[in-house]
Order: C-alpha cells, then structure tokens, then sequence
C-alpha cells in the first residue's frame, strides 16, 4: 500500500508545483515593450533638474511619449495629444485613478526642449530627459528608433497599447474609460 501511495503523492507535487510556477509567471509579466509586458522603469530629469520617475505615476493610465523639440511629425502630433490630455484629464476609469502623461524627450538642449513644451502647451507635470539625443538610455530601453513613438501603460505598469496616434490614441484611452 505504502508503494502505490508514494508515487500517487509524487505526482501530485509534482502537477502542484508545475501549476504554481505557471500560475507566479502568469502574475508577474516580463519587463519589456510589448503589448502585455511590464513598462521599463524611466528614472529621467525634469525640466527643474528634479529626477522623476515613471513608477510615480502608477495607478493612473500614463501615456508614455517619446518626442522632440526639432521633430516636425512630434510637432504635428503634439496638439493631439494635448487634446487627449483635456479629454481625459478628468475622466473616470474602469480601474485606474486618473490619466496623464510622460514625456520623454529626446533633445540635446535644454533650452528647445523647454521652449517647445511652452509653445505647445504640453501642460502636465511629467516631462523628462537625459539630454542625449538619440543616445537616450530610456529610448534605448524602449527601443525607440523613430518618434514620435506612445506607450499606453495600465495603472498597473502594463502596457496595453503602442504607437497611438490621431484618433487611435482617443479610441484606446477610450476602451479605459468608465461607463455609468
């Protein structure tokens, strides 16, 4: 008796600890950039030269912006994405606090980065840098290779959705929106 119950006893650990492996990765996403994956932590500086980072933003729906001052399609894409920010501002969320957004910039200087942020009227509080161009760490990170490039990232770190614009961007904030 004592032989058909050890392996019986074997075999359910065994299913046990395969089920709850799966089970720990199926709650803990893999750090990345795709859709599903857990949005890489930026630690940049402000436009005050205060290090800000994006994991302060969690419980809100951030929409994560690569840009620059001297791109012309980020220009032209800006005033979307302040018109998103109006609209949703204030919004209701299924499951999230708020929206907002982060900025990340991919300019060199200092002083066109700020005086683009003014005349485009880009009036939330997160906008960061490390004023390295192209050699950004956080673009490197995010595998940004052309801008203007979005991340739609869930109040839980999640990104949900990528490379929004026009009226993409209203359409996927809009599938977060609460309806009464």
């Amino acid at each position: 008796m004592k032989a058909l119950t050890t392996p019986l006893f074997t075999a359910a650990m065994v299913v046990g600890f395969l089920l709850s492996t799966s089970f720990a990765q199926a709650q803990d996403p893999r750090i990345g950039t795709g859709v599903g994956d857990l949005a890489p932590e930026l630690v940049l500086k402000s436009l005050d030269g205060e290090q800000i980072k994006l994991s302060d933003l969690r419980g809100q729906l951030v929409l994560v912006d690569f840009w620059a001052s001297w791109c012309g399609p980020c220009r032209r894409e800006n005033p979307n994405v302040v018109n998103a920010y109006k609209k949703y501002r204030k919004a209701k969320f299924k499951t999230a606090e708020g929206f907002t957004i982060a900025s990340v910039s991919l300019d060199r200087k200092q002083d066109s980065w700020e005086r683009a942020v003014k005349q485009d009227q880009l009036d939330w509080d997160w906008h960061g840098s490390d004023l390295a161009g192209w050699d950004s760490e956080a673009a490197a990170l995010y595998g940004v290779s052309s801008i203007p490039m979005s991340f739609l990232v869930d109040e839980n770190g999640i990104i949900v959705a990528k490379n929004l614009r026009g009226m993409e961007l209203h359409i996927q904030i809009d599938q977060h929106v609460a309806r009464l």
